[in-house]
């Protein structure tokens, strides 16, 4: 295991360097001037297009209708990544890693917006007459078949990475959370786990997708709620917490506390790394589920996701553990976020955290099931489905017994491998990106299809 965990580590330091943060970031910054910062002028209009998504349209070609594909995203997303992913990237990189967070979800929303753009663009149909779509498909459909070895990549590192960062970081933090906090065998949490996911990815995208429309806007609104709650009653220390965050981005931060201090490259590299684990932005996969929803414009498809899961969500867990003071505790993971509600709301704080926490990953491993399962059709072809769904099913409760922090290193990795070939075809692809969205805003009601289902 040792000699497993140092390979993967020196993986980690080669993926994650100095190139890849550039490579992630320039991207997204390249495709938000490109798009004129429309994601982020049009946020509203996002939103209004994400409530009109609730009902198929009588032109539109989908499995499950965009309000479901987009919450089957968002239950993908919003995870232990928001949770345990931003109070670990906090513990290795201070209170400035929150800011670089902030950075990477703000051009994410541009490099989110064109994945899901090109994804639903570029989707085709598979044997069994479903719509499929995601980088491998753009890749090929986009770049043409010279290109195909880049979408394989893609669909090789996707089809592993799903037992990762989509399985047992997942199931792993539920675990040890209901251990902590109600002392839950964490072999239990993995049975009873494996037993709710089978009876739910069994039954393909639409159970998923209805799944999730049920489930994720409940949790998102519910935590959000208690992390506001946690911020007033340390209201005071928000402009102090501001303070740390926007300081100690651009500033090494020396030990404090249990705080073994870290210098300006830990709170980047951290802040960007645990940004891109929470929202996914770059790594493609959003645009697998979107392809799946009843739509016949790309360019609707492709709002919000990011703000939603890593400006709201993840900046409440981040100001929470900031603001209560908790940060410098020497905890770190779900841990530390716990400690951050119970010290604002002693004797529930800490319970309200924990349902969160296991409601979110319960939806992640649900909605990275149906990633995975894309990606390993893309391999091997509609045959593979009902194996990788029954493998996924009884790896969960392996993932509940694994060690944290060589689950957290091999999502990293996992997540930084992913990336390459998505970035490579968005730049690739980008000038038909820009095409759609001119001419899907060029019609003043917005209802000019600007794509054909494939």
């Amino acid at each position: 295991m040792q000699f497993l965990e140092n390979i993967v580590n020196q993986v980690n330091g080669l993926v994650w360097g100095p190139l890849m943060l550039v490579l992630i970031l320039g991207t997204g910054f390249f495709l938000m001037v490109m798009l004129k910062f429309m994601p982020l002028l049009r946020i509203g209009s996002g939103f209004a297009l994400m409530w009109r998504g609730r009902e198929k349209g009588a032109e539109d070609t989908g499995e499950i209708s965009p309000f479901q594909a987009l919450m089957t995203c968002l239950a993908a997303t919003v995870g232990t990544g928001n949770i345990a992913g931003v109070a670990t990237a906090i513990f290795l990189g201070g209170p400035g890693a929150l800011f670089w967070m902030w950075c990477t979800a703000l051009v994410g929303m541009a490099t989110k917006y064109c994945e899901v753009v090109l994804a639903v663009h570029f989707r085709e149909k598979d044997t069994r007459s479903e719509h499929v779509g995601g980088p491998m498909y753009a890749i090929k459909n986009g770049l043409g078949r010279r290109w195909v070895w880049l979408g394989t990549a893609f669909a090789i590192f996707g089809g592993f990475a799903g037992f990762g960062i989509g399985n047992m970081v997942q199931v792993n933090s539920m675990a040890l959370a209901l251990k902590a906090t109600f002392s839950i065998p964490m072999w239990v949490t993995g049975t009873v786990a494996m037993v709710l996911v089978g009876m739910v990815i069994l039954g393909g995208i639409k159970r998923i997708g209805s799944v999730a429309a049920a489930l994720v806007p409940f949790m998102c609104v519910a935590y959000v709620l208690a992390g506001l709650a946690v911020l007033i009653v340390n209201a005071d220390a928000i402009p102090g917490a501001f303070d740390l965050i926007f300081t100690h981005a651009f500033t090494p931060i020396a030990a404090t506390g249990g705080f073994t201090g870290a210098a300006v490259m830990a709170a980047i590299r951290y802040g960007v790394a645990r940004g891109i684990f929470s929202n996914e932005a770059g790594l493609g996969t959003a645009g697998i589920a979107q392809a799946a929803g009843t739509t016949t414009s790309a360019v609707r498809s492709g709002m919000i996701g990011t703000f939603i899961d890593t400006i709201i969500v993840c900046s409440m867990t981040g100001l929470a553990i900031v603001c209560s003071g908790v940060w410098s505790s020497g905890e770190s993971g779900a841990e530390l976020s716990a400690l951050a509600f119970e010290s604002a709301l002693p004797g529930y704080g800490g319970a309200i955290l924990t349902i969160a926490l296991v409601i979110f990953a319960f939806t992640t491993i649900l909605g990275w099931s149906y990633y995975g399962e894309k990606c390993w059709e893309f391999l091997l072809g509609a045959r593979a489905i009902k194996p990788y769904r029954l493998i996924w099913v009884v790896a969960v409760p392996f993932g509940a017994i694994a060690q944290l922090d060589f689950a957290w290193l091999l999502a990293d990795t996992l997540n930084g491998l992913m990336a390459i070939p998505n970035l490579i075809s968005l730049l690739l692809l980008s000038p038909v990106v820009l095409k759609l969205t001119r001419d899907y805003f060029a019609s003043p009601a917005n209802l000019q299809p600007v794509t054909q289902s494939r």
